[in-house]
């Protein structure tokens, strides 16, 4: 019996050492097919990335670049602005005896940019690049300066139209769709932030229909993380091909810096009011005359609503055309002309794109019942200046 476990065990000896003889030499002797438990396959199966049509995958975006720096300016402003020396001077007493004496005048400066948009010289930019500017000058970015004057604003939108000299020949942008813009498309930003010169960034477009900031009365923002800072504001939103998709307005910042969010007004929406500034000087939009409040979930359940659509009225202006209509404070605007409601600031813009002097149906919830009432659309007022 031991004589047997002897052999054994040296028959055991010589097929580990020949196991590890081949594993260290020849690996591939063991390589085994078929399944070597329940969940073994011979080969595994990926998805192959699908190479560019061109065969070259994107590394520049210098030809887009190329394509739409021409066609975007500084803009100075300079504003005349009174300043008193005197630490009394803005005391009551003080002004009663003395007036403006010991006031000065100073002139206060401004930055942003703006795209040229047609061969007659017109330029758009935000409302507050010029605002309360008494000179504007626009520099191209080979260098040339020429005096600017504003043609229209429409501050609700934060939008204005320059003009120039057309003998200026400054290069239009080209204008893409920007209906069809994607999250995840490829943007560049062109202005002159914090007056360095003429500057391009990059990044994607990071979600559309941006609203509720608080920035302006009518929101739609692109937002992007391509780097926009003061100095930029005015200045163009450009996808791959060079065309313009919007104009930068706004950043959130805790420094004043980039940190990754810029806003941009879609060219759809700036094209709108471009073209109603060139041609009448101004934006005309559609007003009812009534205060709206967001319908939220407590509001909703405390007033037996079903949901949270449409817009609480909060308040009627006398005389208003919503007040002639028979509209009530506590009522909910549910649709507009047919279109529904989804939210105040959803009301808002319908209202807006309604003609005034033009009928209005209006559909209302009131004390739990659903009716309709026509209103005739009356001309939104221009808002108060500060």
């Amino acid at each position: 019996m031991k004589r047997i476990w002897l052999i054994f065990a040296q028959a055991v000896t010589v097929a580990v050492a020949l196991l590890f003889v081949v594993q260290t030499l020849k690996p591939e002797w063991l390589a085994w097919r078929g399944e070597v438990g329940a969940g073994a396959v011979d080969v595994v199966a990926v998805r192959e990335a699908t190479p560019a049509s061109d065969g070259r995958r994107p590394t520049s975006y210098a030809d887009a670049a190329m394509r739409a720096v021409p066609s975007v300016v500084h803009v100075f402003t300079t504003q005349e602005i009174r300043a008193s020396r005197h630490p009394l001077a803005n005391d009551p007493f003080w002004y009663h005896f003395f007036g403006d004496r010991g006031a000065e005048t100073q002139r206060r400066s401004g930055l942003g940019s703006g795209v040229v948009v047609s061969e007659e010289g017109f330029i758009l930019t935000n409302y507050h690049v010029v605002e309360a500017a008494d000179d504007i000058e626009v520099a191209s970015n080979d260098g040339r300066k020429f005096s600017a004057k504003v043609v229209g604003t429409d501050p609700e939108s934060d939008l204005a139209v320059l003009r120039v000299s057309a003998d200026a020949h400054l290069p239009p942008i080209a204008f893409a769709n920007s209906d069809a813009l994607r999250v995840g498309d490829v943007v560049l930003a062109i202005g002159n932030p914090f007056g360095v010169g003429q500057t391009v960034t990059s990044g994607i477009v990071s979600a559309l229909g941006r609203s509720h900031l608080g920035i302006n009365t009518f929101e739609n923002f692109i937002q992007t993380d391509a780097a926009v800072n003061p100095g930029n504001s005015g200045g163009a939103l450009v996808d791959s091909n060079g065309s313009l998709v919007g104009i930068n307005t706004a950043i959130y910042s805790q420094s004043g810096g980039s940190m990754g969010i810029g806003f941009a007004i879609p060219v759809s929406l700036a094209r709108n009011i471009m073209e109603q500034i060139i041609k009448t000087g101004g934006v005309t939009r559609g007003w009812i005359g009534v205060e709206v409040q967001e319908i939220t979930t407590d509001l909703a359940e405390s007033f037996g609503m079903p949901d949270t659509k449409g817009a609480l009225i909060a308040g009627v202006m006398r005389g208003s055309p919503a007040d002639k209509a028979g509209i009530r404070p506590g009522d909910v605007l549910l649709a507009i002309g047919g279109r529904e409601i989804k939210d105040a600031e959803n009301m808002l813009e319908l209202i807006a794109a309604l003609k005034p002097g033009s009928p209005g149906r209006i559909g209302l919830r009131r004390n739990g019942k659903e009716l309709e009432v026509q209103a005739i659309i009356g001309k939104r007022p221009m808002p108060p200046r500060d």
